[in-house]
């Protein structure tokens, strides 16, 4: 109970972070990710997004899976204005469709990417 109360407060732990910790702190001791391919489901809001966003300015190869194309576009667009080198790839997926997340598959396996992060 100590230990959830703690880290509830932003206490760090033994990796040096905690609750407070941001991801521009977190990803700190790695700056460059040029050599990361990352699918990032969730990315078009919310923790995803900014996920997504802190891996671009890494340097890390976006893919951003979702339902909303338009969506996910948008998103893109967000991180290029500040990260304009990155590269973001967006694909439709809807992760409640059984062939959906086949075609996702088949759609990522063409591009002939490695996957190092599915987050």
């Amino acid at each position: 109970m100590l230990e959830t109360v703690k880290y509830l407060v932003g206490s760090v732990g033994a990796s040096g972070f905690g609750s407070r910790s941001t991801a521009e702190q977190v990803t700190s001791a790695c700056p460059d990710l040029r050599s990361i391919t990352a699918i990032i489901t969730g990315a078009t809001s919310g923790i995803g997004a900014e996920t997504a966003h802190i891996l671009a300015k890494r340097g890390a190869r976006i893919v951003i899976p979702a339902r909303s194309i338009k969506t996910a576009e948008e998103t893109r667009a967000r991180i290029l204005m500040e990260v304009p080198d990155s590269e973001i790839i967006v694909m439709s997926l809807d992760l409640s469709s059984q062939s959906s997340v086949r075609n996702f598959v088949s759609d990522f396996e063409s591009l002939n990417l490695p996957l190092n992060l599915l987050m």
